[in-house]
């Protein structure tokens, strides 16, 4: 029991044990970290799973053992986890989520999957790609997705591009700046703050809507003057 406990942990945890788990398992890691990638992306109940600081850490390791670890290989491999890991959650919210909103289950309601279907009319394209950069979230946006059912072809074409440019920016990241000594001794501020970073896009595009808004309601309202 003990071993399983102890595996589970560094499966939780394998961005901290990468380079001991890199020495042991050399060119399999690619195995290793393709399942993590694809869980954290693909089970809607792995949203625990380290994403971003893993793929700094990949990236730094590449830069450490190149002959074990390929960063350009790296990058497809993790891609593709990605990719294929969207998809899949993609249709589990498809096939799970119209059962789930048929009205049997109290706090999920019909009202609330026609919301959904709005949104991501709207706003599914930059939804998908922003969410990409974003823990937790990105686990959670491809399977809204599908419940919403929001357009596939449509779906894949943002699942693609957020996929590849998430891995590869957290990856290069790690590769060029991983092995820095302030860096190393800081991981965990580094990863918040490219977190952080990372999040200006989703927050401007809120601030830009509710701008957006209130523009078209002072249009709308008419002005005491008016009224008299």
């Amino acid at each position: 029991m003990e071993f399983f406990t102890d595996l589970f942990h560094i499966f939780l945890h394998v961005d901290e044990y990468l380079g001991d788990i890199v020495r042991a398992i050399g060119v399999w890691t690619y195995v290793l970290l393709f399942l993590v990638i694809f869980a954290e992306t693909g089970l809607v109940v792995t949203p625990f799973l380290p994403g971003d600081s893993l793929l700094f850490a990949a990236g730094a390791i590449a830069a450490l053992v190149p002959d074990t670890l390929n960063v350009v290989l790296l990058i497809l491999v993790l891609s593709a986890a990605a990719i294929l890991g969207d998809t899949v959650n993609y249709w589990i919210g498809h096939w799970v989520g119209p059962k789930a909103f048929s009205g049997k289950v109290r706090f999920l309601k019909q009202e609330h999957l026609e919301r959904t279907n709005a949104f991501y009319a709207k706003h599914g394209g930059k939804t998908i790609i922003l969410a990409r950069f974003v823990p937790i979230v990105r686990t959670f946006a491809p399977f809204v997705a599908g419940i919403g059912a929001m357009n596939y072809s449509k779906f894949i074409v943002y699942n693609v591009v957020g996929g590849i440019a998430w891995v590869t920016i957290f990856t290069l990241l790690g590769y060029f700046f991983g092995n820095v000594p302030f860096v190393q001794h800081n991981f965990e501020y580094v990863i918040i703050a490219i977190v952080l970073i990372s999040l200006v896009p989703a927050v401007w595009e809120v601030i830009a809507e509710k701008l957006r808004i209130r523009r078209e309601t002072a249009t709308v309202l008419p002005t005491k003057e008016t009224a008299d």
